[in-house]
């Protein structure tokens, strides 16, 4: 047995699809990035941020993806999400008037009026710049970076090893570009992994990544120490696979921590509880109803939305507080296990979607921050870690992981369906053209710039989010209209490439429009040649 005590990876992964509409003055997609900006990524880092001022010691692991940060650079959502923030806080201040005979919603109204304010507070504090400050903790050693498929793209599915390729590379560089150095570990899309992914990986010079527990579980030969250990396969990348135990105790909603009856509900917002004239002045132009991160009801239990009771705020902190000490409990009996029953240090990888934490259960940052205080008091049980602290300290064994994803099932069928089978002929088709262009010495600085432009409309059409929203129909139309936008796009920028006199105003309108990577490099598209 290691006398080390084990490594606790939480991972956080962040990403959204890129969303950017110059063409509208205001667009609700747009608000997808915005309310994970208030409810998770700011009081995230409040949360570091106050442990660092009180020298308590963390450390945590996340995916920023490069369209994410691309989003948070760019400075007309930044200023969107400015003029987004002051409607929140002056939609506060009328519903504090408008409580004011209930004593129960009004002191909701007010408690989420202070969350905006304190969001706000610190957004100017930071001057909106988000990426520097997760890169100066990351630089302080509190925080591990990993990237992730350039525009999320599900790499199984991609038909061409030029094309995924360039997924991995452009991940870097955009990484480089946003952190200042190189990455070590990629967050594979979906954690989608298929044999030979591995060299791909090794050649753009990653270390490691994450896998879901059958494609570490089903590795040839099995693995000795199961999900609790790491696998490295002949091409030199280390595999870690997501412990099932801890993921479900926060993930699942039914079994988890998050159903809890003392949290606020997500489902029930003022933005739709009220009367139409009252909140238009807050909604997107055409007056459609959405969510506008008011929300004074509690979970309650399996009724009704229009029976939920009324929450309480200071009971919700102190359920998240239990719960974290629950989680502690669980981890600690955990490694005592794992270190009588595995062969060197033990890991276990705890994976969720960042916006868990806040989005969707608004108690999650409370919850974190509480339980990475635990681990600090009680580092002798286990500690806090990252991908590379345990490609570091844990012994490896070598072995070749199956194919596998964290989607429903386990494998690909999320990402390839009838609901959106259409999209691949159209993907694949797109992936040969942008090879035939790479091929070819651009005619003009201006050929070049047109090649460049397939090269994001061909990323931005590869996002896995369009082939999930398609399966899960959510906002359907929205994912269709923006696919076949890029495949349109990327079939016009061919016909340009080829010809002698492009539209050099169409090219502009496709820059301004979707201009994710400015330092795109195609090179990563060329074809090479066979060996032998």
């Amino acid at each position: 047995m290691s006398e080390h005590p084990g490594i606790l990876i939480l991972h956080l992964h962040a990403h959204l699809p890129y969303v950017r509409h110059p063409e509208h003055s205001s667009f609700m997609e747009e608000d997808w990035l915005f309310e994970a900006i208030s409810e998770t990524y700011v009081p995230l880092l409040i949360s570091m941020d106050r442990l660092m001022n009180e020298d308590v010691p963390f450390k945590l692991s996340m995916t920023l993806s490069p369209p994410l940060c691309e989003m948070l650079d760019d400075d007309l959502l930044r200023t969107r999400y400015a003029i987004r923030l002051d409607k929140l806080v002056q939609l506060g201040e009328k519903e504090i008037e408008r409580t004011n005979s209930d004593p129960a919603m009004n002191a909701a109204a007010k408690f989420h009026l202070q969350f905006f304010k304190e969001v706000r507070d610190y957004w100017r504090k930071v001057q909106g710049d988000l990426i520097s400050k997760f890169r100066y903790l990351q630089n302080s050693g509190h925080l591990e970076i990993m990237t992730c498929c350039a525009t999320h793209g599900f790499l199984p599915h991609i038909a061409n090893d030029e094309a995924i390729r360039a997924q991995l590379r452009i991940a870097a560089n955009n990484y480089r570009k946003h952190f200042h150095r190189s990455p070590n570990g990629i967050w594979l899309a979906e954690c989608a992994y298929r044999q030979g992914l591995d060299e791909l990986l090794a050649e753009e010079g990653y270390s490691y990544t994450f896998l879901d527990a059958h494609g570490i579980l089903y590795s040839e030969p099995a693995p000795k120490n199961g999900v609790w250990g790491t696998v490295r396969s002949p091409s030199g990348i280390t595999f870690i696979g997501r412990d099932i135990e801890s993921s479900k105790q926060v993930w699942s909603a039914n079994e988890g921590y998050p159903g809890d009856p003392a949290y606020r509900e997500f489902y029930r917002d003022v933005g739709y509880d009220r009367e139409q004239d009252y909140i238009e002045p807050f909604l997107h132009g055409g007056g459609t109803r959405h969510n506008l991160g008011y929300k004074y009801y509690r979970i309650t239990g399996d009724v009704q939305l229009d029976e939920k009771q009324p929450y309480d705020p200071t009971q919700a902190a102190m359920t998240a507080r239990q719960h974290a000490e629950n989680f502690h409990f669980n981890r600690t009996q955990q490694f005592k296990h794992l270190r009588a029953h595995t062969e060197g240090i033990p890991v276990v990888l705890a994976p969720y979607d960042a916006e868990l934490f806040g989005h969707w259960w608004f108690e999650g940052p409370n919850f974190l921050e509480s339980f990475m205080r635990l681990v600090a008091q009680y580092s002798d049980q286990f500690v806090l870690g990252s991908g590379s602290d345990a490609c570091d300290k844990c012994t490896e064994q070598l072995a070749k992981p199956s194919a596998s994803s964290w989607g429903a099932g386990g494998y690909f069928s999320v990402w390839l369906n009838e609901s959106n089978q259409w999209m691949y002929p159209h993907l694949h088709e797109g992936e040969r053209r942008m090879i035939r262009a790479a091929s070819c010495d651009p005619a003009s600085p201006l050929h070049r710039r047109i090649r460049d432009q397939m090269g994001r409309e061909l990323l931005l059409a590869q996002s896995s989010d369009w082939a999930f929203i398609a399966t899960t129909a959510t906002t359907v139309p929205y994912a269709v209209r923006r696919f076949r936008e890029h495949i349109s796009a990327l079939l016009t920028l061919d016909e340009m490439f080829h010809s002698q006199n492009p539209d050099v105003q169409k090219l502009e309108e496709l820059e301004d429009r979707h201009r994710i990577f400015p330092e795109i490099d195609t090179s990563a598209y060329t074809r090479r040649p066979e060996n032998g």
